[in-house]
């Protein structure tokens, strides 16, 4: 493991219970040992993360639970272990030592819950059994000495959809969760995470090893910025050697996306994004007047997978660094193109599960897509192929794009669309900042998968969206 970057010690921990599971389904030993994953993970009696290797390996069977699907009934992508929460402290309003105990005492008369007590110098404190952290003090404090100290996890959701439950642990609103995981990335414990799906791709797999029906493992962009510890080309030959049939760019059905949406565009007059499966949620789960809008074009995989699909009996799973992409799959316009979806997280710990010696592989190049299309991973890349579409097609048309970064950009641009002001007819929306590269299912983060995948997208084959469709397409 030494040579893999992770950013944090949470992602490897969840890596090394994702490995382990996905080594043992490999030979079928899953279902006799699954019990013992949490101690061949938290040896001896000595605890390393806990307060006793007991709670340790509790959680540790709470991972191992969701790393092989979790309840089958409960399809939901982001899910919270308990268990792991109620370390996090309770967060919310709190007395900072700028508050000077002074005689008016408004914290106290703004309180309707006689929440506020004061020592024997007149400081303020809060008794949180009976804060409802309503914020009345907050404003009512005219040094502003109590502040709102949110969990991780509330402050990475820009949705939202996270609260604190009744034993202190985080509760996700479903009503409101667009599966992004900004969450399971900003919680210091782990205690929230994304169900897995490995298993299904192990499944096929294993299964077209025997029927010889092929597996293509559809390659997200934003991968170009990760594995750094080897090669690109060393990466999709590693994939192969999972039994994969092909692998094929993501960025192919970005082109073809690009070139719809600017026919589209040209049709409707105001279009938004539809790459981004956690801004399509945002949308329809807040601004349901502008779902007309949204474009009618499946993302890039999806479109992708659907044209794969005409062409051959075949199966696809997508890899990349979306978490929302767990939901995608399920919406009923993607069933039978899409067959199952991982994460890099995911991939990382399918191939050290079969001890692929990544470095020592030759290079299998990508070859597939245009620099438009491969740009799709960084915030603005949709909109520039887009723009390079309308250009290629000899069309004169008004072309005025709102590059969203991130889900809080995204929220003012809609909000104006709805009231009939955005200056644009165009918005691209993307939930995580930065674009994929800045998504909850990558090995890290950072400006350096940004620079790589710059340089990724002017090595493409193709310099035109049309070259790169037109080889592709029948």
């Amino acid at each position: 493991m030494s040579v893999h970057k992770f950013d944090t010690k949470v992602q490897l921990l969840k890596y090394k219970v994702l490995k382990e599971v996905a080594r043992l389904s490999w030979t079928d030993e899953l279902l006799e040992n699954v019990t013992e994953i949490p101690k061949t993970i938290a040896p001896g009696k000595i605890p390393t993360m806990r307060c006793c290797v007991y709670k340790e390996r509790a959680i540790l069977s709470e991972r191992v639970r969701l790393a092989i699907g979790g309840n089958r009934h409960n399809r939901k992508v982001i899910q919270v272990i308990d268990i792991a929460c109620e370390d996090c402290p309770t967060g919310g309003f709190e007395v900072t030592s700028a508050c000077r105990g002074c005689l008016a005492h408004r914290c106290e008369e703004a309180c309707k819950q006689n929440a506020i007590f004061f020592d024997h110098r007149q400081k303020a404190y809060i008794d949180k059994t009976k804060c409802v952290e309503c914020g009345a003090c907050a404003k009512a404090c005219p040094y502003s000495a109590i502040h709102n100290d949110k969990r991780p996890c509330e402050q990475s959701c820009k949705v939202k959809a996270i609260s604190v439950g009744k034993e202190k642990e985080a509760v996700v609103d479903y009503e409101k969760c667009i599966s992004c995981g900004a969450c399971v990335y900003a919680c210091p414990f782990g205690a929230i995470t994304d169900r897995s799906y490995i298993l299904d791709v192990i499944d096929l797999l294993l299964k077209s090893k025997k029927s010889g029906e092929k597996v293509y493992a559809l390659v997200a962009p934003s991968i170009a910025g990760q594995f750094s510890y080897a090669k690109l080309g060393q990466v999709i030959t590693a994939i192969g050697e999972l039994g994969f049939s092909g692998v094929i760019e993501v960025a192919l059905g970005a082109d073809m996306v690009a070139q719809r949406e600017a026919e589209e565009l040209g049709g409707k007059g105001f279009l938004t994004s539809s790459c981004c499966p956690a801004f399509v949620s945002y949308v329809e789960k807040n601004f349901p007047g502008l779902k007309e809008h949204i474009s009618r074009q499946l993302s890039p995989a999806g479109t992708l997978a659907r044209a794969l699909k005409e062409r051959e009996n075949c199966k696809t799973v997508f890899i990349g660094p979306c978490t929302a992409k767990k939901a995608e799959f399920q919406r009923e316009e993607y069933r039978g193109l899409l067959d199952s979806v991982i994460t890099f997280e995911e991939l990382q710990a399918l191939i050290d599960s079969r001890d692929i010696p990544v470095t020592e592989l030759a290079e299998t190049p990508l070859s597939d897509a245009s620099p438009y299309g491969r740009g799709f991973a960084c915030s603005g890349g949709v909109a520039e192929a887009v723009a390079r579409a309308i250009a290629e097609s000899g069309k004169e048309a008004p072309f005025k794009p709102v590059v969203c970064n991130g889900i809080a950009e995204c929220r003012t641009a809609l909000i104006l669309a709805e009231k009939g002001v955005l200056q644009g007819n165009f918005i691209e929306g993307m939930a995580c900042t930065g674009g994929c590269i800045g998504g909850a299912g990558c090995l890290t983060h950072g400006e350096k998968g940004k620079s790589d995948t710059a340089r990724y997208a002017r090595e493409a084959a193709f310099e035109e969206i049309a070259a790169a469709t037109d080889a592709f397409l029948p």
